[in-house]
Order: C-alpha cells, then structure tokens, then sequence
C-alpha cells in the first residue's frame, strides 16, 4: 500500500470556517438518563454540560420560547449531576459548603444556593434539595463540585458520605404545567409550595417532585431516582400525559432566563466573581451574620466593608436583533466600551421576542453600573450604542413562578 500524500492533505485556505460545526458523538462523553429519548424528539444541536451531552434546542428556539411563555414544556436537564451528602454530618457539612444560614432551610425546602471558595468566587449556584435531617442534594450547574466537596470531606474529620446519585431531573414547566402534573400525580401537586419537595411513587418509579426550575415561569422539576433504569421509561411517561396539553420539547429557553434575571454559571459567575458582584437581588444569598463559620465567610465579610469595584448590570443593546443565545450566535462575551476604553464585557445576550428588543447582562466597573449609564457594545454585527437598565427585564418579583395552582384550569391567573 502506497500513501498517498493528497490523503493528508489540509487546506490552507484561512477563510475556510465552517460556521456551524458539528458536535462528536461518541463514547467519551457522558449522556443524560433521557439522552435516547430527548434525542427522539429531534435534538438539533447540543453542548456539553458537567462533562454530558446537553440538548440545546430541537429546531427553532424562538418556538420554543412561545411554547413556555403559552403551553407546556418538557427538558431534559440530566446534565444536573446531583450530588448526594449524607451522614451524621451532613448537615454541618453543607452548611460550611455555602453562604446561606441552612438552619433557616426545613426539611422538604429547596434553596438556591452559591458555593464559595475561600475568596469568596463563586463555585457553582446549584439549588439545594434537603431531603432529611441529614441529607442533601446539591442540583449541580456546571462544575466539578464532587470533586471539591470530597476534597474538603477528606480533611474535615466530619463522618460523610459525598457521591453522585443515580437521579435525573426533568422540567415541566409554562402555565399549563399544573394540568400535566395533576393528570401525572393527583392534585394534591397542587399543594407543593414554592421551592418544596415531595416523593412520590409513579407507575413504580421512585421521585422528588419539587416546584423549582429554570425558566422563571410556572412548574415543576421531577427527580427520578434509578435514572439509569428508569429515565426513558418516566420521560415516556410524562409525555404521555403531556401529549393531550399540547406539550413541547424545549431545550434551555436563555431567552426567558436573561428576562428573569437568571444567571448562567461559567458565563455570568464564574469561580472570579463574587456573590456582591452580582448585586440587584443576589446579596441575600449571602448571611455573614449566622453563627457559624463558612468557606469564603472571612474573604466575603471583606468584600462587603471594602465594597465592589465591578458589578453585573441589565443593559439595553441597540443594533439589529441578536440571537437566541443557545443558538450559537453569542461564540465569545461582547467587549463593552466607555470613554473610548475597554471596561468590561456582555456575559448573556439575546433578543427577546416579547420585548421586542436586545436586552443581556454585563459586568461593569461600579461607576458605570448605575441605571441610565450609556456604553458602546461590540456586538458581531459591530460597535452599537447601549445603555443600563434595571433587571431582571420581565417580573422582578416573581410572580409568576410563585403563584399559587388551583385545580381545573390548572393555576390562578395574575397581573405580571
């Protein structure tokens, strides 16, 4: 066999960009419980997430975000690793992992949580389940947290057991979530209250319902547990009783998320970013006066009496419409521009279609943060004129997540 050197050939054109690559599908990477069945529904492009193939969107995004603003949704966020802490220190043990005062956090309660280093970076902003006095789970977003918690566990002489958990959550969520989940479990769902939990048992399967998710809109997460066994056979069954609501797959909507106000860890907060600098509604996930200690708690307390020099502010963008985020459009953080200098960067973007205009988050110096300030957006279609606005864009209260469900219609309706 001879080889032929046109074989190995490689262009040399440095235009030859291919726009849209691929994604390999192969062995190495880790799949979701749901990922054979997700994948039936036409995933059209995915990422990868905590190491695991995450679907990104089935098509069109932009239907996606009418589905969960008007219908029902079905998500497969398997990619949420959930990490499972038990033993006779667990509670103390978490309690040190995060700045929130857990005692405050009841059996059944879920809690939106930062994990911070020892200099108060961000680690991960996963939502905590506590499933008994001594027993937690981290819903992980997307970092190495086991191996972190094990580090600390290994030289803290507390008696714990940390391990990832053979569970995987699904999202059913938009304002005809209530009548899915009544058709799936009873309308006794309809008395989970805002951020709690609950088992149930479904056609056999063991879960933890809780009314969480990431979309800021109506719904609920399921938790299968033997997700290994049991995903395809619980994701069939929910679609089933989703099917006659008019159900819809969705990946991540980041449209609705950026409306909300809802951060992206690895984009909006990274282990750089300290929970203060996030500011306009994240400085209570912070209790610096709890009794007990915390790791990051000296670094923060810090923080806090020096003040921030850089703050994540709601901007404006002008220009023609950007993306949907998770559409590929948004490759790098857009360079913001004051004064004619570089002073900070664009972490989310997108073009809301409800809004009907550029809206994101950037992490600005703290003169520059306050509402009003004018920048200038590199954007890809070039430099464009923005300005700071208050966020979140869409029900800064909440509303609409925490209402609460009635039966028949499925929820009670409320000004937004």
């Amino acid at each position: 066999m001879t080889l032929n050197e046109g074989t190995f050939a490689v262009p040399d054109d440095v235009d030859a960009v291919v726009p849209d690559p691929r994604i390999l599908l192969y062995p190495r990477l880790r799949k979701s419980p749901f990922f054979w069945a997700s994948r039936r529904h036409g995933v059209a492009m995915y990422s990868v997430y905590n190491h695991t193939y995450h679907p990104r969107h089935y098509g069109d995004p932009v239907a996606e975000y009418w589905a969960l603003l008007h219908g029902v949704t079905l998500w497969d966020v398997g990619v949420e690793k959930q990490i499972e802490i038990t033993g006779p220190d667990a509670f103390a043990f978490t309690n040190m992992l995060v700045p929130r005062d857990l005692t405050k956090c009841e059996v059944g309660q879920c809690k939106y949580v930062f994990i911070t280093a020892e200099d108060g970076g961000i680690l991960n902003d996963p939502v905590l389940l506590r499933l008994g006095e001594n027993h937690f789970w981290l819903s992980l977003a997307d970092s190495d947290i086991l191996l972190w918690a094990r580090g600390l566990a290994y030289r803290s002489g507390m008696d714990v057991t940390i391990e990832e958990a053979d569970v995987g959550p699904v999202q059913v969520q938009g304002p005809l979530a209530g009548q899915v989940m009544a058709a799936l479990f009873g309308e006794d769902i309809f008395d989970i209250g805002y951020y709690r939990l609950r088992e149930y048992m479904l056609d056999g399967m063991e879960v933890i319902v809780s009314r969480t998710g990431y979309t800021a809109e109506l719904g609920f997460e399921i938790y299968v547990k033997n997700a290994s066994r049991d995903g395809v056979r619980l994701w069939e069954t929910v679609w089933a009783a989703g099917e006659p609501f008019g159900m819809k797959v969705i990946g991540p909507c980041h449209m609705r998320r950026i409306e909300a106000g809802i951060l992206a860890h690895g984009c909006d907060i990274t282990y750089r970013t300290n929970p203060f600098e996030v500011g306009m509604g994240y400085d209570w996930m912070v209790d610096l006066e709890q009794e007990s200690d915390f790791i990051g708690k000296e670094a923060l307390t810090r923080i806090k009496q020096e003040g921030v020099s850089r703050r994540l502010a709601g901007v404006e963008i002008g220009g023609p419409p950007l993306g949907t985020y998770n559409d590929g459009s948004m490759i790098e953080a857009f360079p913001v521009w004051h004064g004619g200098e570089r002073v900070g960067e664009v972490t989310s973007a997108c073009f809301s279609p409800r809004l009907e205009r550029n809206i994101g988050f950037a992490m600005v110096p703290t003169g520059l943060s306050e509402i009003g300030t004018e920048l200038d957006i590199e954007t890809p279609a070039g430099v464009v004129s923005a300005v700071v606005v208050p966020k979140p864009f869409v029900d800064p209260a909440k509303d609409t997540p925490k209402q609460a469900f009635l039966g028949g219609n499925g929820h009670t309706h409320t000004e937004n």
